[in-house]
């Protein structure tokens, strides 16, 4: 494969791909897949794309973080790691996954007649497959997750608490439709408290590697569930590390309206 997709560039380092189906997030802004952030060579993208450029398939690894507050009391952090087997990056092929998530929350327990607050742990390793094209990826993977929920008080009326083990899927997927737009979207599923995940962003590039758009996002558990709605800036690069902003207005089942904000970088080793 001589020239890689708009999607596939990779900068001397690139952002990868900050996936974590964040389930019952509370408050996280969901792991961007490697379907949300291109790739570069020198040319230029947690997703982005721009013109076509050499391959380059020194990097084995991409490594994607981001963080998410929300004024509903919320702030979580998550780790991706992921990485090609038994070829390059830049085609088709397998790909193992090990993810990482942690926050902490608040609500009202309307059963304790107090404020409680949450503690969230996760870990996730998932193995799949990326399709690759010149203009678009689609990603999917399989695997388990162990998570852990405590509370600082007891509250009967959330039963999201505890540790255990689930089944966990997730996908992601990437596209340039145009010289001068992006589509992106990821979701998740754990069979542990039916956490999902899920983002969809659509973007305009206003500047070489830099897309501007709306975004929409849906999770949540079986105590949980949440929607926000915003704005996203895609394609920052900064040395080997490109970044993704992103801001906006946020539904919480239990808390109400407010607002949220993410950060997320990626980077190829």
């Amino acid at each position: 494969m001589a020239v890689v997709s708009r999607q596939h560039r990779r900068y001397s380092g690139k952002p990868c791909v900050l996936v974590l189906g964040l389930a019952a997030a509370l408050g996280l802004s969901a792991p961007a897949a490697a379907a949300d952030l291109p790739a570069v060579s020198a040319g230029t993208d947690w997703y982005t794309g721009a013109p076509q450029q050499a391959v380059d398939d020194s990097w084995a690894v991409a490594v994607d973080g981001s963080t998410s507050v929300t004024s509903n009391s919320s702030a979580f952090g998550s780790v991706t790691v992921t990485t090609a087997l038994g070829s390059p990056p830049t085609v088709s092929g397998a790909r193992v996954r090990i993810e990482g998530v942690a926050g902490t929350y608040s609500y009202p327990g309307q059963a304790v007649g107090a404020r409680v607050t949450g503690y969230q742990q996760e870990g996730s390793a998932l193995a799949g497959y990326e399709w690759i094209w010149r203009d678009a990826a689609l990603a999917g993977y399989i695997g388990f997750n162990v998570r852990s929920n405590q509370l600082s008080i007891a509250d009967p009326g959330n039963p999201v608490v505890g540790t255990g083990v689930g089944l966990k899927v997730a996908g992601n997927f990437y596209a340039n439709p145009t010289d001068r737009t992006m589509v992106s979207a990821y979701g998740s599923y754990s069979t542990k408290f039916n956490a999902y995940y899920s983002r969809f962003r659509v973007g305009y590039m206003v500047a070489d590697g830099v897309y501007i758009g709306p975004e929409a996002l849906f999770l949540g558990d079986d105590f949980f569930r949440q929607y926000r709605v915003g704005a996203h800036l895609t394609g920052l690069t900064f040395g080997p590390v490109q970044m993704s902003l992103a801001a906006g207005y946020v539904k919480d089942r239990i808390q109400g309206t407010g607002y949220y904000s993410s950060i997320e970088a990626r980077a190829n080793f």
